[in-house]
């Protein structure tokens, strides 16, 4: 054992230490700890939002989806979806119809967004059909065709899966003595799904491909085609490749750049929320300046001694340096263990709901990342030795002679 972590723990476990001295010191150690406990906790909800919106939004919607400018209607798409297929990293592809649409029920009429999709390849590229909580997935189930709704909008029409639905489209007109009549088309409620987002449960619903196309007027085309990849983040990049190899007027959108606003905000808040909460460390570490300069005023017999007996100036300094070191890596590691427990069980048993139409989401999330863990320890070690540099300077500088004079 070193000599100078030797006398750094004799100094911090010394019985003669005063109320006042050791009062402080737990101070500083419950300041380490409550920030970094805080942080880490913290850190992990953010990441938990992040995590959660991201699968939920993946869930419902593909990695890449190719469309044409200006979104003109996809033709011949069965070549297309064959080039697609045979690109590198594509593991899914499956074509779509998007298009808003009002949703009647002979009571309440609401707006949402209307998916046709091909019942076939559907599951490469969507989790959707697992999210039935009512019903089947069943969109060409009897006389009239299918359709899903998300379970917000069911209660909004106060529909029950076998209750009948009036779709009308705003593309699509049909011409009369009267004017322009919308196309509408009597669909069934097959299915009930809760994609556990607000947004979606609230405004969307899934019809069969076919279906879509006559509602819409778009026989034999398609608004574009969803691919699924190995790799998410790797969307850019892979959907510009497949964007090249069809050529134009084909695009490629992904689903970073359709909600980097969302995951942008949502990283600027978690590295906001870092910086705030860095500060209750730096207020702690306050608190060790003050304990050291306590025991640097008490022991100046004792460091006087030490140096009158050969020990170094760096040798004194090292010593307060452990100290405060010492009350960091406490505070710390007793933060680390909260914080990672209080997470845990946080995730584990989400005791804590929100309101989903406010946070897309209705339970708090937790996901906790190594990262996370060392840059906090990394972080809350810095500045507890930061700290201890002005009282381990002051006591290097005592003159061993003035004090031990009336000693």
């Amino acid at each position: 054992m070193r000599f100078e972590y030797f006398v750094a723990r004799r100094y911090l476990k010394a019985k003669r230490a005063s109320i006042f001295q050791t009062i402080i010191t737990f101070i500083s150690i419950g300041g380490v700890f409550i920030g970094v406990a805080t942080i880490i906790i913290v850190l992990s909800v953010m990441n938990g939002f992040q995590k959660d919106l991201r699968d939920k939004i993946l869930g419902t919607n593909a990695h890449i989806a190719i469309l044409k400018y200006f979104n003109e209607p996809v033709t011949d798409f069965d070549t297309v979806l064959d080039v697609i297929k045979n690109s590198p990293h594509v593991i899914g592809a499956s074509p779509f119809i998007y298009t808003k649409v009002m949703i009647n029920n002979d009571t309440y009429v609401d707006g949402i967004v209307l998916r046709g999709i091909d019942e076939n390849t559907l599951s490469s590229v969507s989790n959707i059909e697992s999210r039935i909580v009512y019903g089947d997935f069943k969109l060409e189930a009897g006389d009239l065709p299918g359709i899903v709704i998300g379970t917000i909008l069911a209660d909004n029409l106060r529909v029950h899966t076998g209750d009948e639905l009036t779709i009308f489209s705003t593309a699509n007109f049909t011409p009369t003595p009267m004017g322009y009549v919308p196309k509408f088309t009597k669909f069934r409620v097959e299915g009930i799904f809760d994609a556990g987002m607000y947004e979606y449960d609230a405004s969307l619903a899934y019809v069969s491909l076919q279906s879509a196309q006559k509602l819409v007027g778009m026989q034999n085309a398609v608004t574009g085609i969803e691919v699924k990849i190995d790799n998410i983040y790797k969307a850019p990049q892979i959907g510009t490749q497949i964007e090249k190899k069809l050529g134009f007027p084909f695009r490629a959108n992904n689903w970073m750049r359709m909600n980097r606003s969302l995951f942008a905000a949502l990283k600027l808040e978690k590295t906001t929320m870092f910086i705030i909460l860095i500060l209750i460390i730096i207020v702690a570490a306050f608190n060790i300046i003050g304990s050291l300069i306590m025991i640097v005023i008490q022991k100046t017999k004792d460091i006087g001694i030490l140096k009158s007996m050969g020990a170094s100036s760096k040798q004194i300094m090292r010593i307060f340096i452990y100290e405060g070191l010492i009350i960091g890596a406490i505070g710390t590691f007793l933060g680390l263990i909260i914080g990672y427990g209080a997470s845990f069980l946080l995730g584990k048993y989400h005791f804590i709901s929100l309101p989903s139409d406010v946070y897309f989401i209705d339970t708090l999330p937790v996901h906790m990342q190594f990262l996370d863990f060392v840059i906090v320890v990394i972080s809350s070690m810095l500045i507890s030795f930061v700290a201890t540099l002005y009282p381990a300077m002051k006591a290097a500088k005592l003159d061993p002679v003035k004090a031990i004079r009336y000693e």
